[in-house]
């Protein structure tokens, strides 16, 4: 049984429900803007662990023939605990190694408890040290270094091209916000803003800081609720619909603070976009993978596909991000702030990326504060302040508009200058 369990739950690590777990488990609102349905998969993962709890107790009560409240005292449930950490939590060999080391090492040092204290100080020296110096526990640290060699030694083909359909052929607008708004209480965030994304360009939505254009985007992507007005995507109303339902739609984002599952690797990061339910490759294990890898292609990173996120520098992280938001094949990509935290040549490589992308077909919609960026990406301009539309057109003549230009300077521009 213990076998049978360890392989399951081995084998559960690398598919679509694991590593839809382990998105949840690491950013559980990146989780649901990926298109992971966030309340199912943490129903099925307590069940799954009930079933494996229910299973332990049945052999339990059926191997001691008894059963009371004082054999799970709270000094069992630490022994437990630290048998997987130990072993290592992110796999069934780390915690068998746990449990196996737990059990001989008193039986090791057992010769020591005629020396009062003794005992006790080596066998926790022994158990902080572990922890302390291999975090992730024994099996984390072997496979690791495993891991490394692995990535040393298998050269994967090089990826295809990535295909991004832009949602295909349909009305000039992509997205239609009408009279949208978001009440915080008495503070009115976004107070009933019209707005028309058409398809196949860069639309930028700027507006000095608390202008509501973060707030605006987390209404379109069904983190907040809207308190009034309606949303169509492609032409079909999403006003109600959760994150998860959305980004089935044809929705993919970033965030100003990025938002990746640090405990896997950048391929699993893109992996999870690139399954989205409802795409035609989504039931396709190969083509998943092929999709994930031409999106790392894409901005950059095929080389380092099978590193963990955390290792990358913040300009990579971001574009992993976007790759991950590529990979779903989007109609419509929300960019938020991907510009902030970047120097220069980083910014500059973001603007060819973008540049990139738009010349795909794919429709983007832009938050950023970096006005040269925006002028040079964005073919139409929508400015927001205190949460209403201010301007809106080319951009040329927005960012000339007297009420922009009051908004960020905080006066009306002289008439003479």
């Amino acid at each position: 049984m213990l076998a049978a369990a360890g392989y399951g739950e081995w084998r559960l690590r690398d598919t679509p429900l694991g590593r839809a777990m382990r998105a949840v488990r690491d950013n559980e609102l990146a989780a649901g803007v990926a298109g992971i349905d966030v309340y199912r998969t943490k129903v099925v993962a307590f069940a799954l662990s009930s079933l494996l709890g229910g299973l332990g107790g049945a052999l339990f009560a059926g191997g001691f023939a008894y059963v009371s409240p004082d054999q799970f005292s709270f000094a069992e449930s630490v022994v437990f605990l630290t048998m997987v950490l130990l072993g290592g939590v992110s796999s069934p060999v780390g915690a068998a190694i746990g449990t196996g080391l737990l059990i001989v090492l008193p039986e090791w040092l057992r010769f020591l408890k005629s020396v009062p204290g003794l005992y006790l100080a080596i066998y926790g020296a022994a158990v902080i040290g572990i922890i302390l110096f291999m975090p992730d526990g024994i099996w984390g640290f072997i496979r690791g270094r495993l891991d490394r060699f692995k990535r040393t030694a298998a050269r994967p083909a090089s990826a295809g091209t990535l295909a991004l359909s832009g949602g295909g052929s349909g009305a000039a607008t992509v997205l239609e916000l009408r009279r949208l708004s978001k009440h915080f209480g008495g503070l009115k965030a976004v107070d009933a803003i019209d707005l028309a994304v058409r398809r196949g360009g860069v639309h930028a939505l700027i507006g000095p800081n608390g202008s509501g254009k973060t707030t605006t985007l987390n209404v379109l992507s069904g983190l907040y609720r809207a308190t009034g007005g309606s949303i169509l995507l492609n032409g079909r109303d999403v006003t109600e619909l959760p994150p998860h339902i959305r980004t089935r739609a044809g929705l993919g984002r970033t965030f100003q603070n990025i938002r990746l599952w640090r405990s896997m690797t950048a391929l699993e990061n893109v992996t999870v976009g690139a399954e989205r339910p409802g795409s035609p490759i989504a039931r396709d294990g190969d083509a998943v993978l092929a999709r994930a890898r031409a999106a790392l292609a894409f901005v950059g990173l095929e080389a380092r596909a099978d590193e963990v996120v955390a290792g990358f520098s913040y300009g990579h992280q971001r574009a992993i991000e976007i790759a991950r938001a590529l990979a779903s094949d989007p109609v419509l990509l929300l960019l938020d702030e991907p510009g902030a935290g970047l120097n220069s040549s980083e910014k500059v490589e973001l603007r060819d990326l973008l540049r990139r992308i738009s010349a795909r077909g794919l429709t983007i919609l832009i938050i950023d504060h970096d006005m040269t960026l925006v002028t040079e990406v964005a073919e139409h301009i929508t400015v927001l302040n205190f949460g209403r539309r201010i301007a809106d057109g080319v951009a040329a003549d927005v960012l000339s508009h007297p009420d922009v230009i009051a908004a960020y300077l905080g006066t009306a521009p002289d008439a003479a200058a």
